[in-house]
């Protein structure tokens, strides 16, 4: 059996690990990255489909671990290739997907599963396990072939007291450890956090502290999937005589998938619709809402930025239930700087115990690998320090360094007999999707859009005569972001026209590219000048 990862690797987020065998792939997540802002413009980054693209007709099916969109996001990217291929989850993660779906006119191919489940795609005898996350329903999967066995535990971490019940299946784990678990794939976010992740419930007093302490009204900004932490804000906004509406069309979609399922427990009466809510006295409102890692057009952000219904000033309290990823720090920090500026209470994990993580930390690892005695491992799931930290735990529980593979996206490990090795590398490149466009944005292009954004740019119009080269008119410049000192276009024509001087004075045959030489010329007067370096566009018409 053949394992590739295509995501998830040294980055958080789209996560796809493809297994071959027999000539069949089974595809385990398919999510989306989020861009950075040195990616401008970008919606979402996708896993490298181009390893498998000619042959998706052996793929049997994608399982779906959870619902968080860096596991499930990239779905219907692929669905767009092939439609039919089965989705194979559990009832909340289904919902989730086929929500999503719906949206791209994409009717899929579903098979509902639970933990203790075993069922066959195609060569690949599949067992779920129930595992506990921040989102319920969570399952880690135990894939078994002629080759072996492999445990792929999607991501998870072992809350004693979760708020549904669900735990993560030790039970199951060692008896599968005592089967013998060829190839352990592990969720590595929180390798580098010694100890163990608090439990849920654990959140519950600072909740409470909050609603009982704000003086007017409360906004908390929460992932639309952490059904969870919604529970206990909605168990909380009962408990001290407020009602509550969602904002945000991922919030109010999810929100009702949930509850309509029964995961997610609302009150008669309790949640209202925002036109109700204005109504209400601001001691009566809580408002539950998108944007928790500062997307700039997710609802929180535009209260920020005073550019919602909802206007945010002293006496109003906003509460970050959600963790901070990673890359988000800036924008996050934006948010909290601008409602602190218009004299609102911010409470957040770095000052209050509001958040806690979906991950299992170091101590949980160590457990797991105590309990399963892998073979070998591939840490998945994280950033290089995170994959590195996992890989250093698995060799301290007595695990054969050799058999520890820290690998990049795209690097195939093979499973044969029991024993893995690495055997080489397929195509994993950051695929963007740009608008409507899909893998067509480049890094030439991001990289252009970074100088426009950090330069400006310049545009020259030249009048030439079409026989010498030579201008019959004065240069003239259109700049957009670019700043200088007034009469700089005058200064940048000095040398743009010595340089025009010497092509003219060269035969026709032998003559550089007018516009060419223009857009060189007046590049290098700026760098030397003004270093700066916009992006120049010359235009030269022959009178």
């Amino acid at each position: 059996m053949r394992i590739t990862p295509l995501g998830g690797l040294g980055e958080i987020g789209r996560n796809m690990t493809v297994f071959e065998h027999n000539g069949k792939l089974l595809i385990v997540d398919c999510g989306v990255l989020f861009p950075e802002e040195n990616q401008p413009g970008i919606d979402v980054i996708l896993p490298d489909f181009s390893a498998i693209r000619s042959r998706l007709a052996d793929v049997v099916g994608i399982v779906l671990t959870h619902g968080h969109e860096d596991h499930i996001g990239g779905v219907p990217y692929l669905l767009k290739e092939r439609a039919d291929i089965p989705v194979i989850a559990s009832k909340l993660t289904l919902a989730l997907i086929t929500a999503k779906l719906e949206e791209h006119r994409i009717k899929p191919r579903t098979r509902q599963v639970k933990e203790g489940d075993r069922i066959d795609a195609g060569p690949f005898d599949l067992e779920f396990l129930a595992v506990n996350h921040s989102i319920p329903d969570g399952l880690a999967v135990a894939i078994r072939t002629a080759a072996g066995l492999v445990l792929h535990t999607g991501d998870f971490k072992m809350d004693q007291f979760p708020l549904d019940g669900r735990k993560t299946d030790l039970p199951g784990f060692a008896r599968l450890g005592d089967e013998g678990v060829d190839l352990f794939l592990v969720d590595s976010t929180n390798a580098d956090v010694p100890g163990f992740t608090i439990p849920e419930d654990d959140l519950a007093p600072a909740i409470d502290q909050v609603f009982r302490t704000a003086p007017r009204r409360i906004v908390v900004s929460s992932f639309a999937s952490h059904v969870h932490r919604i529970q206990q804000i909605l168990d909380a906004a009962e408990r001290h005589g407020r009602k509550v509406a969602f904002v945000g069309r991922s919030m109010v979609r999810n929100m009702g998938i949930a509850a309509d399922l029964g995961y997610l427990r609302i009150p008669d009466g309790l949640v209202v619709d925002m036109k109700v809510l204005e109504k209400l006295p601001a001691t009566d409102i809580v408002l539950i809402c998108t944007g928790s890692q500062g997307e700039p057009m997710a609802a929180l952000s535009r209260m920020a930025n005073k550019e919602h219904v909802i206007d945010i000033g002293p006496g109003d309290t906003i509460l970050l239930a959600s963790s901070l990823i990673p890359g988000n720090e800036n924008a996050i920090y934006r948010i909290i700087n601008a409602f602190t500026r218009w004299g609102a209470n911010v409470v957040h994990k770095g000052n209050a115990k509001v958040h806690v993580s979906g991950h299992a930390s170091a101590g949980e690892l160590a457990y797991c690998y105590n309990i399963l005695r892998p073979t070998a491992v591939l840490p998945v799931h994280g950033e290089w320090r995170h994959l590195t930290a996992n890989a250093a735990i698995a060799v301290r529980t007595g695990i054969d360094e050799e058999q520890v593979f820290v690998v990049e996206d795209g690097v195939s490990i093979d499973l044969v007999a029991g024993k893995a090795r690495v055997s080489g590398r397929v195509a994993a490149d950051l695929v963007l999707v740009d608008g409507g466009t899909t893998g067509v944005a480049t890094e030439d292009a991001l990289t252009e859009r970074r100088v426009l954004a950090e330069e400006g740019s310049i545009t020259v119009l030249a009048i030439i005569q079409p026989d010498t080269g030579k201008l019959t008119e004065p240069l003239e410049f259109f700049s957009r972001g670019f700043v200088a000192e007034p009469g700089w276009e005058q200064a940048a024509s000095k040398p743009i026209e010595e340089a025009l001087a010497v092509v003219a004075s060269k035969p026709a045959k032998d003559r550089d590219d007018v516009e060419e030489v223009i857009t060189r010329t007046l590049a290098r007067w700026l760098t030397r000048r003004h270093r700066r370096n916009p992006v120049i566009t010359t235009i030269a018409v022959e009178e």
